[in-house]
């Protein structure tokens, strides 16, 4: 069964041996430095340069509708026979956005706010980038159901780092 797995900065090479993983997503800001892990090939590894923020902010860079574009393209590409791992810094907020992203692209008969609430007991502390959300709901003409789920579960618990989990693409 495909897998996502979802990773802070910290935990990632630990997270792709331990899963097995054949592809990476890493979000990140644009001067990060990221060693990619030597049992992933450079082009099953994408690196979107992009900063945690949901507006406008001087010195960093805004998501844009071509950053998801990149993501969408990234993960329907994932042939799903081992698993992927999303990252970022901390593993909260815009890797647990895009797991959510990629789940809803990659299993379009599952309901969003079931794949939200799913997110949310996976982990706790996951509070996915509002933006990026916004952004991919547009893309996958989801009509705003995954603003609306998102929303709905709320912030996650307070934490400087996230904890890896894993979110399958279908129901258990």
């Amino acid at each position: 069964m495909p897998t996502l797995h979802v990773s802070p900065l910290s935990r990632l090479h630990v997270t792709v041996a331990e899963t097995r993983a054949s592809h990476v997503l890493s979000l990140m800001g644009t001067g990060a430095k990221i060693e990619r892990p030597a049992a992933i090939a450079a082009d099953r590894h994408l690196f979107i340069g992009v900063s945690d923020i949901v507006e406008p902010l001087e010195g960093h860079i805004l998501a844009q509708a071509s950053h998801m574009e990149q993501v969408l393209t990234f993960v329907r590409g994932w042939d799903r026979e081992r698993p992927i791992v999303i990252h970022c810094w901390a593993g909260i907020s815009r890797s647990t956005a895009g797991a959510y992203i990629a789940a809803c692209a990659l299993a379009p008969e599952r309901d969003e706010a079931e794949i939200a609430n799913t997110l949310r007991a996976a982990s706790p502390m996951a509070t996915p980038n509002a933006r990026f959300v916004a952004l991919a709901d547009d893309l996958l003409g989801r009509n705003g159901r995954m603003v609306d789920a998102i929303s709905a579960i709320g912030r996650g618990a307070d934490a400087m780092e996230g904890t890896p989990f894993m979110l399958q693409l279908s129901r258990n």
